[in-house]
This record gives structure tokens, C-alpha cells and sequence, in this order.
């Protein structure tokens, strides 16, 4: 296996707050507020043949994450995607992930922190696919979470925020140690959520049944695939969904920027097959985002 290059050691270079910086010198202070309190808001995204995929659509959702927690970016969404773009062309990469990040920064150490600049960095990496390519013939193995999605009521839901992905974190670890490739969690009422970086889809009768994402976030992918169903005349029912009825679906899959579409073939005691709505609908996607595939 080759060695893992940490991320702080990588080549290339990081916009930060409005400038190019080297990679390995695109720092902040041990005493940043973000790293105490989770004050931090990102995107996840991916560039296809050199265009970074509804790039627009995830600039507008991290200055709405930035609003929800009361942080104002200083920038516009048009200097955002721009930079982005130089980012991905100074890189040199085509296919990549993107991350942009938004935190506030060190200027005030306390759970108060209106005086705090917010600081803006995006970098852009070479990342692979998510899950083990070799698997989406059968599906990956999902674990079930101990750890639950959060009431709406006691968190910004609907940001994507650091903070709210150390249960995610928490999950993820204990599903590997396991043998799985990740968990599917519950929200706090005990209904179907999502898994911890994607989106949960599942087949019955030739339908996709979905749950609503009122306790987590509604991804941009996950609205592109109900999109790309809906073109395919497949009805799509966005509901709650009890973990008793996992027995019922015929498949299941998931959803999101680094997943893309990725087959499940086990959610704890449930099985499921791939059956060929899943690996249309996959097909679809690839198209959707890869303009050469697209135009063909």
C-alpha cells in the first residue's frame, strides 16, 4: 500500500482570504475560534473535465451555512466560484474535489465571537472514488448507527457545519472496525436519516422512496438523482421512512459529491440486490456531471 501523504503536506496551493498561498503554508493559530467551537462552514465538491459540477448551486448553500451561524462571508458568491475555478486551473486538475471553508478565526477565544474575521480558504485535491470501486457490482455493507441525528430544534440542521459531523465521525469508525464501509443513522425520532456523508435512497415496486430531509442536510446530489429520476417518469415519495421497513426494499443506495451514486447491498441484518434501476440511474448521474459523457 502506498504511503498516505497527509494534507498538510501535499503540493500546489490554497486561495486564502483572497490570495494564493503555498500549500504547506496555508495555516491558522491553535487558538482559532473554529477549532474550539466548531464555528466553520464547507462545501463538498467535484470537478469533472475540468468544470466543477453545479458549482453556483454549492456557493449559494455555504453563504446560507455562513448565515445560520451568524457569520458573514466577505465576499460575494461570484468571487467564491470564481476563485474556485482559479483554484482548480492553477492545480492543474481536470477531475478533483473542491472544498471551500468559511471559519472564524482568532481574534476572540470564548463562546462569544462577533469581533472574529471570517477567514475563506478553498483547496482542490485529486480524491478517488469514496468507496471501494470493486463493490458496486454488490453493494457496499452499511452498519446501523448508534448515534442519532440531532432534533432540528437543538441544532442548524439544514448548515453545513463542521460541528455537526463529529457524530457522523463517531460512526463511521465504529462501522470500519467493524468491516463495514459505513453506518446508516437514525434522526432523534428513530425514522431513517441519511449515512454519514450521503444521502439514502431505496427501491420498491419501480418506485424511490427517500426520507424527507427535515433533520439533515438536503444534498445537492440527492436532488439531482429525485431530478434524474423524475426525467426517467419514476416516482419518487419523499417520507418518513421506519427502520422495520428496510426488509421491504427490493435495493438501496446512496448518495452525494464524494459518493456520487454507490449501490448498498447490506444495511445490519437486510439485504439488498442492484437491480437495474439503480445502475441506470447511476449511469444518468455520470452523465449529468461529465461534460464529454454528457455531449455524447
Amino acid at each position: 500500500m502506498a504511503a498516505i501523504v497527509p494534507f498538510d503536506q501535499r503540493d500546489g496551493v490554497i486561495w486564502m482570504n483572497g490570495k494564493f498561498v503555498e500549500w504547506k503554508e496555508a495555516k491558522v493559530h491553535v487558538l482559532t475560534h473554529a477549532l474550539h467551537y466548531a464555528s466553520a462552514v464547507f462545501e463538498g465538491e467535484r470537478a469533472y473535465g475540468g468544470e466543477i459540477f453545479k458549482l453556483t448551486e454549492h456557493t449559494e448553500r455555504l453563504f446560507a451555512s455562513a448565515e445560520m451561524l451568524d457569520m458573514k462571508i466577505p465576499y460575494s458568491v461570484a468571487e467564491i466560484d470564481k476563485a474556485s475555478r482559479d483554484t482548480l486551473a492553477r492545480q492543474g486538475f481536470t477531475d478533483a474535489y473542491v472544498r471551500p471553508i468559511a471559519w472564524r478565526g482568532s481574534e476572540m477565544m470564548g463562546v462569544a465571537a462577533q469581533a472574529s474575521r471570517i477567514n475563506v480558504a478553498i483547496a482542490v485535491w485529486q480524491w478517488p472514488a469514496y468507496f471501494d470501486p470493486n463493490a458496486l457490482e454488490k453493494g457496499i455493507r452499511l452498519d446501523i448507527a448508534k448515534w442519532r441525528r440531532p432534533d432540528p430544534i437543538t441544532i442548524p440542521c439544514k448548515a453545513k457545519a463542521t460541528g455537526l459531523y463529529m457524530i457522523c465521525t463517531l460512526s463511521k469508525h465504529e462501522a470500519e472496525r467493524k468491516g463495514y464501509a459505513d453506518a446508516m443513522m437514525l434522526d432523534w425520532r428513530g425514522q431513517v436519516a441519511e449515512c454519514t456523508g450521503a444521502n439514502i435512497f431505496f427501491v420498491k415496486g419501480g418506485e424511490l422512496h427517500t426520507p424527507t430531509p427535515d433533520a439533515f442536510l438536503d444534498g445537492i446530489t440527492r436532488r439531482t438523482v429525485i431530478d434524474l429520476a423524475r426525467r426517467r417518469q419514476i416516482r419518487v415519495h419523499e417520507r418518513a421512512i421506519m427502520p422495520e421497513e428496510l426488509k421491504g426494499f427490493e435495493s438501496c443506495f446512496i448518495v452525494g459529491t464524494a459518493a456520487e451514486i454507490t449501490p448498498v447491498g447490506e444495511i445490519g441484518p437486510h439485504k439488498f440486490t442492484v437491480t437495474d434501476m439503480v445502475r441506470t440511474l447511476r449511469s444518468d448521474y455520470l452523465a449529468e456531471v461529465q461534460p464529454k459523457r454528457k455531449a455524447a
